[in-house]
């Protein structure tokens, strides 16, 4: 007779873990300037726009990152999604975890976006 509460608990657990799962990830918005994980808010490369800084960068081991007046953000998404808008003001959707933004969109911010 103990196995069926037992088994009840476990297949309870079991139908509730992706619910807890998903409430852990939700979407985030977040302005910023797209640039790279190497140089982050001050480009290095002389001669160059922040967008081929950027370029050149990513092409080595740097990846996007996003440039925020708090924080740099690390990006992850498709590269073909993010390389378009390398040295731009942004408006990124995606999920948030820790200093991680997993893109879910992303467009070019319009001017009066506050950074």
């Amino acid at each position: 007779m103990r196995i069926i509460p037992l088994f009840a608990l476990a297949v309870l657990s079991i139908t509730l873990a992706p619910t807890v799962h998903a409430s852990d990830v939700s979407d985030t918005t977040i302005d910023g300037v797209v640039s790279d994980t190497m140089c982050g808010r001050t480009h290095m490369l002389l001669g160059k726009t922040d967008a081929q800084c950027v370029q050149e960068c990513t092409k080595g081991n740097a990846s996007y990152s996003l440039v925020t007046s708090a924080k740099v953000f690390m990006l992850e998404g498709k590269p073909l999604s993010v390389a378009p808008f390398a040295g731009k003001r942004v408006h990124i959707v995606g999920n948030l975890k820790g200093n991680l933004i997993i893109v879910t969109s992303i467009r070019e911010a319009t001017h009066d976006a506050k950074m």
